[in-house]
């Protein structure tokens, strides 16, 4: 081959060296620009060489668009960016947080904080893998999972993508990692990110600084946090980003700013963009999520290096991890799509892993008024059940949050089974179900019900279980035990969550961190 960094038998660190010693500052620029895909146009990603595009929540091809449609968006877009000087490929990303959850008719698993409710990091790893190829199979590369936050105050808005309070919790659901990238083989080298093959796909533990034990399953990428260290701005914050990430615990990936991250280093939102720019690379962000303004941050950041605000070597620091990503993600050898995953999408071994994660994600918090007398497991050959609540039918409430949508949706959104249909699917074939989402007094009194199903709760964003309510009948009928165990603290009220600085609780909450029933040990 005419040029080194094109031969997939060379050394990874050979072919970055030799592509590096190829490219113009303007693709060294563009190789760290991600935009997002409703500005991206071929002759955007073919003339100035783009790195990575995304999807944000919502973002999708059309309207219910299957994963063939978004394989044939990405496609195209992949093939504009091979028409580039040097053929680089870019990197498609997507927030896959609880399956490949933008996508209709794709598996939809639950949420963060009941994955970590079940305790079983082998069940999070097989999750993974599930995912990974469901992404792929949509001709994406890149997802922005696991997020390793550790959820130690209720009150933030995104504490369902938290595996747990616990420390040692998120450590052990990091199997998500090897579960989206594979499992490092034994000698790997610390920090040098890795992804086993095609079936794989590039992970991203968000959001710095964080807890958790990612760097060690060979992580690819790390996306920094929004929020601020000792007054500190953590997209600009070179001693975390820099001397710990990088230096002190040896990440060779990439990191990677959140959506419109730079923009907030500043008040007003966005304002003095070029400082903004040059504080967050000068730190260490390696990739920005510009999402919109891929324009104005490519002249900034061109203006910043020829007047050497803003070092060559950084640049070259920068692009050297996102080409070791793209080389070792294989996007060189293969980077179109998998159209023989496609029949993968929302199978039923997929599906059945989901109804599986349901019922262990499921807490037994009371059974009952008198332990003696259980009020579960019910009976599933019953003369007649009331199924009633707003979330009983909803499959777009029963998936909550990041669900088609950033905040998710009401009704038929994709494809799945309600806690509705999996009532009438388990109960026996002489059994009446009758379902009214706000029933009547006249229904009540009318009918002799053997006992009613509610099911109630918040609007999206909120954790949910996902598409298989299969996993709460399997339950609640007793063909399967509660293993849940609350990964949180259930506070009796919000004054409980202003802890004194001495971390003594001032009074016992509602139900303890681990907290849990069962039908054996009531």
């Amino acid at each position: 081959m005419d040029c080194l960094y094109k031969n997939p038998n060379q050394p990874i660190e050979a072919r970055i060296k030799d592509l590096l010693s190829r490219m113009t500052l303007h693709e060294k620029i563009a190789q760290m620009t991600q935009i997002e895909r409703t500005v991206a146009t071929s002759s955007v990603i073919r003339d100035l060489s783009i790195g990575s595009i995304l999807s944000s929540g919502g973002s999708a091809p059309f309207e219910n668009a299957l994963s063939s449609d978004w394989a044939d968006m990405v496609d195209a877009y992949q093939k504009s960016a091979l028409g580039s000087r040097l053929g680089i490929p870019l990197i498609y990303g997507i927030d896959a947080v609880h399956g490949n959850n933008s996508v209709y008719a794709a598996t939809i698993f639950p949420h963060n904080l009941g994955l970590g409710a079940t305790r079983d990091a082998d069940l999070v790893r097989r999750i993974g893998a599930a995912t990974a190829l469901e992404v792929k199979a949509s001709g994406m590369h890149y997802n922005f999972a696991p997020c390793v936050a550790v959820c130690k105050d209720p009150r933030w808005g995104r504490s369902y993508e938290c595996y747990s309070e616990d420390t040692e919790i998120v450590r052990k659901m990091t199997s998500m990692v090897s579960g989206l990238q594979g499992q490092p083989p034994q000698g790997h080298e610390h920090g040098y990110p890795f992804v086993a093959g095609r079936n794989n796909v590039v992970a991203c533990a968000k959001h710095f600084v964080g807890d958790g034990d990612c760097i060690s399953q060979g992580v690819s990428t790390i996306m920094a946090s929004y929020t601020s260290w000792n007054g500190r701005k953590l997209h600009a914050d070179r001693f975390l980003l820099t001397e710990v990430l990088k230096e002190k615990l040896g990440f060779k990936g990439f990191v990677i700013s959140d959506w419109e991250g730079l923009d907030r280093l500043c008040k007003p939102h966005g304002s003095d963009y070029r400082y903004c720019i040059s504080s967050a690379v000068n730190a260490g962000i390696d990739m920005v999520m510009v999402a919109l303004r891929y324009k104005l941050f490519i002249e900034e950041m061109t203006s910043l290096v020829e007047s050497g605000e803003v070092p060559m070597s950084r640049i070259d620091d920068a692009v050297e991890r996102i080409l070791r990503v793209k080389f070792v993600a294989g996007l060189f050898e293969y980077p179109l799509s998998d159209r023989s995953l496609l029949d993968i999408v929302g199978c039923k071994p997929h599906r059945d892993l989901a109804r599986e994660a349901v019922r262990k994600s499921l807490v037994l918090l009371k059974n009952g008024k008198d332990i003696s007398e259980p009020f579960l497991p019910l009976n599933k050959n019953a003369k007649r059940i009331l199924v009633a609540g707003t979330h009983a039918d909803n499959l777009g409430y029963q998936c909550g949050g990041w669900t088609k949508t950033w905040y998710g949706g009401s009704g038929r959104i994709t494809v799945g089974t309600t806690i509705l249909d999996a009532v009438k699917e388990a109960v026996g074939a002489e059994t009446e179900v009758i379902y009214e989402k706000y029933p009547s007094k006249d229904t009540i009194e009318r009918n002799e019900f053997s006992f009613a199903i509610v099911a109630v709760g918040e609007s999206p964003y909120a954790e949910s279980l996902g598409t298989e309510g299969n996993g709460i009948t399997d339950v609640i009928f007793g063909s399967h035990d509660f293993k849940g165990q609350l990964p949180v603290t259930w506070f009796r009220s919000v004054k409980e969550l202003d802890r004194p600085s001495d971390g003594v609780a001032s009074c016992e909450p509602l139900f303890p961190l681990g907290f849990g029933l069962n039908y054996l040990n009531m």
